[in-house]
């Protein structure tokens, strides 16, 4: 898919809050931002510049107050609760700063998790899927240990299986290294970089550690709610 036919397209879109009468906070103000297919992007900013808002709104978990979003062409706006989750469910993979895996089920009960959630079963091509990507992850033979028993990193891991397991053409990733130290952080960000060139997924990060938004091949800044830089990597990622 070309940049002519993006993967996620949004066009002016801004994000009000209502505090209360007659307060409203405006978050997002205008953005407009194009995806393709295939690209690995980080999302940068600083604290409160609307980051996670976007996020929210990219990942179909809250609702824009103007402008158009689109997914393969396709408006979100007008689409109702059942219809935004019939969406994220066949377009969106999620990887979140705590892994959020339910402790009283396996690696790759996990995994499976989504595949039941939207097919009420699960196959035997889908569950071998998932034993496949907690292989590739390096967790084959932990695949049936439950969260408690695996560290950190590795609990990092099943959560980007589980982001993969329904083949989204994105996967939406909040600081999914913010709660590692660095050297679990470096293999979880080296096995994002892998799955991507593997999968030909699309990656969004929202990261606040420039060593790893310098290793995106396209870095987005926002600030105070607006794009204030869009492009590909440069040295100044890495300062």
């Amino acid at each position: 898919m070309s940049l002519t036919s993006p993967l996620i397209e949004l066009a002016d879109v801004r994000k009000r809050y209502n505090l209360g009468r007659p307060n409203e906070a405006e978050v997002l103000h205008g953005v407009s931002l194009r995806l393709a297919a295939g690209e690995f992007a980080a999302l940068i900013g600083p604290s409160g510049s609307g980051k996670s808002t976007l996020l929210n709104l990219i990942g179909l978990l809250e609702r824009l107050t103007s402008g158009s979003y689109r997914i393969q062409g396709q408006e979100m706006a007008g689409l109702d609760d059942a219809g935004l989750t019939r969406q994220r469910r066949q377009t969106l993979g999620f990887v979140f700063q705590f892994h959020h895996l339910l402790p009283a089920f396996s690696a790759l009960e996990n995994v499976t998790l989504p595949v039941l959630m939207r097919e009420g079963r699960i196959g035997r091509s889908q569950l071998e899927r998932a034993r496949a990507l907690l292989d590739a992850v390096g967790l084959g033979e932990a695949m049936h240990k439950r969260p408690g028993e695996l560290s950190g990193g590795m609990q990092q891991r099943v959560a980007i299986a589980r982001a993969l397991v329904l083949s989204p053409p994105l996967v939406l990733a909040d600081e999914p290294t913010g709660n590692l130290d660095r050297h679990a952080s470096d293999e979880v960000f080296a096995l994002l970089r892998r799955m991507h060139a593997e999968l030909n997924t699309s990656f969004l990060i929202v990261t606040h550690d420039p060593r790893l938004a310098a290793r995106c091949d396209r870095v987005i800044e926002l600030v105070d709610g607006r794009i204030e830089r869009d492009g590909a990597t440069t040295p100044r990622d890495a300062v």
